[in-house]
C-alpha cells in the first residue's frame, strides 16, 4: 500500500482527532539513538548543529497533552498558586470571552484561522527545523509555519500586524532566544481566551536537555492588559519514529457548524 493511500486511510478511520496516537505514521527515523532493545533513546544526548549549539529539530508536542488534554491554559504552565497579572480590561474581556463556557466560538481557529503564539502550539505537534540563518515552525493544525531569523536581522520597526507576528533570535551558550513583535490582535495566548494587544513582545527560550525533552520559557509584555511581564514555562516531549500529519481546514463547513451550535 502506497504511503499516501496509508495516510488517507488513517484519516477516514481516525479523523482529526489530536487524541488519536494511532493517527501518526510509525516511520523508524535515521540518525535517532537507540536503546539495545530497538527503541528511542530519549535521554541520550542533545544533537548538536553544525555551529556546535544544540540541535532543536525534532517533532514536538506540549507535555500536558498526555497529562491535561483540556490544559491549554497558561496558568497550568506558571509555578504552582501562580496568576496571570491580568489589568481590569483583561479581566473583563476574559470574562466575557468564558462567560458562556464556551470560549471557543470565538476562537480563531473556530473559523479556519491560526491560534497565534503560543495557542497554537498546544496541545497540536510541532516540528521544529533549524538551519543556519533561520529556525522553521512547522504546525501540524492547518499546515501553516513561522519563521524565525537567526541570521542577525532586528525586528521590523512598524510591521504590518501578522497572526504569528515577526520574530528573530540569537544564541546565549545553549539557549535559543527569540523576540517576537508586530502581532496581530485577533488569537488568543492560549486555549481559555487570555487576550493580548498589537504592542505584545514576546520572549521565548529555547532548551533542549537531551535528546527527547524540549523546554520553552515564554514571556509575555503587553502594557495594555497586563501589570507587568509574565513567564510560562512549557515542556515539549519528542515525537520519535514519526512525522506530521496533513491537517487542513474546511472553512465554509466548519463555519457553519459553530453558526448552528
Amino acid at each position: 500500500m502506497k504511503l499516501s493511500n496509508l495516510v488517507a486511510g488513517l484519516f477516514l478511520v481516525l479523523g482529526l482527532a489530536v487524541t488519536a496516537d494511532a493517527q501518526w505514521i510509525n516511520l523508524p527515523l535515521p540518525g535517532t539513538p537507540r536503546t539495545r532493545d530497538g527503541k528511542p533513546n530519549l535521554s541520550a544526548p542533545a544533537p548538536r548543529a553544525s555551529d556546535s549549539h544544540p540541535d532543536l529539530s525534532g517533532l514536538w508536542i506540549s507535555s500536558r497533552r498526555f497529562t491535561n488534554p483540556k490544559g491549554r491554559g497558561l496558568e497550568h504552565f506558571m509555578p504552582a498558586g501562580s496568576k496571570v497579572p491580568m489589568l481590569p480590561a483583561a479581566e473583563k474581556f476574559y470574562a466575557e470571552v468564558t462567560g458562556n463556557g464556551r470560549y471557543d466560538a470565538a476562537d480563531p481557529s473556530e473559523r479556519c484561522l491560526p491560534d497565534g503564539i503560543p495557542n497554537h502550539m498546544l496541545p497540536i505537534p510541532i516540528k521544529i527545523v533549524q538551519t543556519p540563518g533561520l529556525v522553521l515552525t512547522l504546525f501540524e493544525e492547518f499546515y501553516v509555519f513561522r519563521q524565525i531569523f537567526t541570521d542577525g536581522r532586528t525586528l521590523p520597526v512598524d510591521p504590518q500586524p501578522a497572526w504569528f507576528g515577526y520574530s528573530v533570535a540569537h544564541w546565549e551558550k545553549d539557549t535559543l532566544v527569540v523576540d517576537s513583535a508586530g502581532f496581530n490582535d485577533k488569537t488568543y495566548l492560549d486555549g481559555e481566551g487570555l487576550p493580548h494587544s498589537e504592542n505584545l513582545r514576546i520572549t521565548e527560550r529555547y532548551r533542549r536537555p537531551d535528546f527527547g525533552h524540549l523546554v520553552v520559557d515564554f514571556t509575555f509584555t503587553d502594557p495594555a492588559y497586563y501589570e507587568r511581564p509574565w513567564t510560562a514555562t512549557i515542556p515539549f516531549d519528542l515525537m520519535p519514529d514519526t512525522e506530521l500529519m496533513e491537517h487542513f481546514c474546511e472553512n465554509e463547513k466548519d463555519l457553519g457548524q459553530i453558526i448552528r451550535k
